[in-house]
C-alpha cells in the first residue's frame, strides 16, 4: 500500500530522492533552465512538501507551493525501480487535494521538454499546456501545464 504524507524534506530518504532529481534535471537541461527548489527552499510556510512510501522506504517526492491565487506543483520525483507502481499518481492526488483544501483555484506546473512520462502523467490527471506563468519566462526546454480546480 503507498502511504502519502507530509514530510520533512530533510529526511534522509527524501534528502536522497530530491538530490537524484536535481542530478538527473542538471544532467538534462542548461543551469538556466532549471527551475527544481533546493531543500532548504522546500521547508518555506507557503509549501507543502509530500513523501509517498510503500512500507518505510520512501519511493517519490512532490510538493505544493501555495503562490496565492494557484497552486504550484514542485519536486515531482519517483524513484526509478518504484516507477510504474502509482506512486506519481498518489502523490499528484494528495497535492491536488491539498490545493482544493486551501480553496487554490487552479494548479500550475513547469516541466521539462523530454521528460515524456511526466508530460503523460499531468495530461491523465487533467493537466493541458499553457503559457509561463508566475516569474517563469518563456525557456527552450519548458513545458508550462495547469489544471482548473
Amino acid at each position: 500500500m503507498i502511504i502519502v504524507e507530509q514530510t520533512d524534506p530533510h529526511h534522509p530518504q527524501a534528502t536522497g530522492l530530491l538530490r537524484q532529481s536535481h542530478a538527473l534535471m542538471e544532467s538534462l537541461f542548461p543551469p538556466e533552465d532549471n527551475f527544481y527548489l533546493d531543500i532548504d527552499q522546500l521547508c518555506a510556510d507557503n509549501i507543502h512538501f509530500f513523501t509517498a512510501r510503500i512500507g518505510d522506504n520512501i519511493l517519490g517526492t512532490g510538493a505544493l507551493a501555495n503562490k496565492g491565487t494557484y497552486g504550484e506543483v514542485k519536486s515531482m520525483f519517483v524513484d526509478e525501480a518504484a516507477r510504474g507502481k502509482g506512486i506519481a499518481d498518489a502523490l499528484l492526488r494528495q497535492i491536488e487535494d491539498t490545493a482544493r483544501a486551501e480553496s487554490l483555484p487552479a494548479l500550475k506546473l513547469e516541466t521539462g521538454n523530454v521528460l515524456h512520462a511526466a508530460h503523460k502523467l499531468y495530461r491523465r490527471h487533467g493537466f493541458t499546456d499553457c503559457g509561463p506563468f508566475g516569474d517563469y519566462e518563456q525557456a527552450h526546454s519548458s513545458i508550462f501545464m495547469e489544471k482548473s480546480l
